[in-house]
């Protein structure tokens, strides 16, 4: 059974505390975008899938409270920073198994300034407790650990092992960055919406070597919604022009790869998306080639070129290059996050995952304003969470 996509919404992405609202406001607002762009009634949907990260067990319940008492199912999701995609796999699940025809899934978090922790200790020395020990443990044999977010460190230390394996430049790193900003200055939906040239994201305060602010994802509020539904309920409710079919969907997890050869590369997620990948291009029988705009995970600039050499766009090693010569940018190859990515965008964990699909939908239907990709017809979505899961999805108008 086929699935898609006929509605989405969400709130502008924002600095922690810049409005005074809860996370059931968020989810409201983009809840209610959504059904509004399905042209539906929220009891319309028979189940719901929601995601955060940093919220009470059953969040998920309150947050849908504003959109309507009907009592159906709510299962709370959390993934990591893969949470978002994975609320939105339940629901295609849900439609393609055939539990139900019309699904909502939402992903939001209200979460608190400052840079993102790794969990353990409160020095970010100790993460013994922590579902990411194993992941800090690579680091820490082979960098040793500094007190640095934790986060901005092990993937700035897969950054230098990048750079001393290819000879990939500080510069072609601060292009990824200036290349989302840049982006980001159309999105309305956007936290950042400043350009910056790639000196001024070199110029910026580092995080951890090599990495600077301008290339670094923050902290936000925010939220996200897509309603998801069969075959049969967009032919019912005549919303074939709306609809953008979610052709295939893919989730892996750490494997030995992720750690036999003690490298940050393969521990931050590198095999995992490329395994992810190969699993959606088998089921749809579409490849890179066939892709026209891709919303990813750069959650670090490094992030963004470890997938471009995962999902196939370059071989090992060519990233820099590839960032370098314009192909991800508006009139290459590809348009790579056109939104403005986590880096400019924003960075809600529970609302990444799904705000990537809003944003593919749109491109999908020619609804992008200023950002369109011109003839976008496949879009992939690609969102990876340490500890760890890794989700690509294929969609089609």
């Amino acid at each position: 059974m086929k699935s898609y996509v006929v509605g989405v919404g969400m709130t502008r992405f924002e600095k922690p505390e810049t409005r005074a609202w809860q996370y059931w406001d968020m989810a409201q607002e983009a809840g209610t975008k959504a059904l509004e762009d399905a042209g539906i009634a929220y009891d319309r949907i028979e189940q719901v899938a929601v995601g955060y990260c940093f919220q009470p067990s059953t969040a998920g319940q309150r947050a849908v409270y504003g959109l309507g008492l009907t009592g159906v199912p709510v299962y709370n999701v959390n993934n990591n920073c893969a949470t978002g995609s994975t609320a939105l796999m339940m629901a295609r699940q849900f439609v393609e198994g055939g539990i139900a025809d019309c699904v909502l899934a939402l992903g939001f978090e209200k979460m608190a300034r400052g840079s993102l922790g790794g969990g353990g200790g409160d020095d970010g020395a100790d993460f013994r407790a922590s579902p990411v020990a194993r992941h800090y443990g690579i680091m820490a044999a082979r960098h040793g650990f500094e007190r640095t977010p934790p986060t901005a460190q092990i993937f700035g230390n897969a950054a230098r092992e990048h750079m001393e394996a290819y000879g990939t430049t500080k510069a072609q790193l601060a292009a990824v960055g200036a290349k989302n900003h840049r982006h980001s200055v159309h999105n309305p939906y956007a936290q950042f919406r400043d350009a910056y040239t790639v000196d001024e994201v070199l110029a910026a305060r580092t995080v951890h070597r090599p990495l600077t602010k301008l290339q670094c994802s923050p902290t936000s509020d925010g939220s996200a919604a897509a309603v998801v539904v069969s075959e049969r309920f967009v032919e019912r409710h005549g919303l074939a022009e709306r609809a953008v079919e979610i052709v295939a969907q893919a989730m892996t997890t750490d494997t030995a790869e992720s750690f036999a050869s003690g490298s940050c590369v393969d521990a931050v997620g590198q095999p995992m998306t490329r395994a992810a990948a190969r699993q959606a291009y088998e089921r749809s029988g579409l490849g890179i080639a066939d892709v026209d705009v891709i919303e990813l995970h750069d959650c670090f600039s490094i992030n963004e070129l470890l997938t471009y050499e995962a999902l196939g766009l370059c071989a090992p090693g060519e990233s820099g290059k590839l960032v370098e010569s314009g192909a991800t940018t508006y009139g290459g190859r590809w348009v790579v996050n056109p939104s403005g990515g986590l880096i400019s965008k924003g960075h809600p964990l529970g609302a990444t995952g799904i705000a990537q699909a809003a944003e593919l939908t749109w491109q999908l239907r020619g609804e992008a304003g200023a950002r369109q990709v011109e003839g976008a017809r496949v879009g992939l979505a690609h969102n990876i969470g340490l500890g760890g899961a890794a989700v690509v999805t294929l969609l089609r108008r």
